[in-house]
């Protein structure tokens, strides 16, 4: 039987990697990146073998290329330098908003956890490195710790918490992990919108609720009962 380190590697070189770079990404091993002009957007996996299996995780980072100037390789998301524009680990992105690892161990369902990081890639860190590599037309609204009450309803309710909230276009757009077909969901989010639109902020007439690929799934103004369906 073969050991946890090798499934793992032939799990990150066979499936893990080729799986990257049908998505857009270039790279190998442990280090990928976007191609942008601008900037490099990594991603880095994380490994710490232990106990006759290897867990691993996801690192992300977004650093300009003018600050990285005259260093031969990419930048490790793995290992911070203080220059990056924007660092996070995957777990930050997913719905359960904490660390996130995948173990590989020996046994006949070990290319599960490599199938499971490989989704978690495409539906949420891809999604966010395009969005950071766009030109900057957003504006944060509020910090994770100011959107702490909202959250806490959000949790109290088993329903996903708000990942981002962003100013754009005179909206107020709450980005999480959301459905629209969550009744939940939606009655806590409304509340949340009323309270937001109650403050009366200029910068925003509406209040929008995307899911992690970008798509509306409602929208909240303070003249109506507060529900205008996104498009699929």
């Amino acid at each position: 039987m073969r050991t946890a380190q090798e499934l793992y590697t032939t799990g990150i070189r066979d499936h893990f990697a080729p799986a990257l770079r049908a998505l857009g990404f270039q790279g190998w091993r442990h280090s990928f990146s976007l191609p942008d002009r601008d900037r490099w957007a990594v991603l880095g996996v994380q490994a710490a073998p232990g106990d006759g299996r290897v867990r691993y995780t996801v690192n992300l980072s977004v650093t300009d290329k003018a600050a990285w100037d005259r260093r031969s390789i990419r930048p490790d998301a793995n290992s911070p330098t203080g220059l990056e524009r924007w660092r996070s680990p995957i777990g930050e992105l997913l719905p359960v908003g904490g660390e996130v690892w995948w173990e590989v161990a020996p046994g006949p369902r070990w290319l599960i956890a490599v199938e499971d990081s490989v989704a978690a890639v495409r539906g949420y860190a891809l999604p966010e490195l395009r969005r950071r590599l766009r030109a900057e037309e957003r504006e944060h609204y509020l910090g994770q710790n100011e959107l702490d009450g909202v959250n806490g309803a959000l949790a109290a309710a088993a329903v996903a918490r708000i990942q981002r909230a962003e100013l754009t276009d005179g909206a107020l757009e709450l980005h999480g992990a959301w459905s629209r077909h969550d009744p939940a969901a939606h009655a806590v989010l409304a509340g949340a919108a009323r309270g937001f639109l109650s403050a009366r902020d200029a910068r925003f007439r509406a209040v929008r609720v995307l899911d992690t690929l970008g798509r509306t799934l409602w929208e909240f103004r303070p003249a109506d009962d507060g529900n205008h369906p996104g498009a699929d």
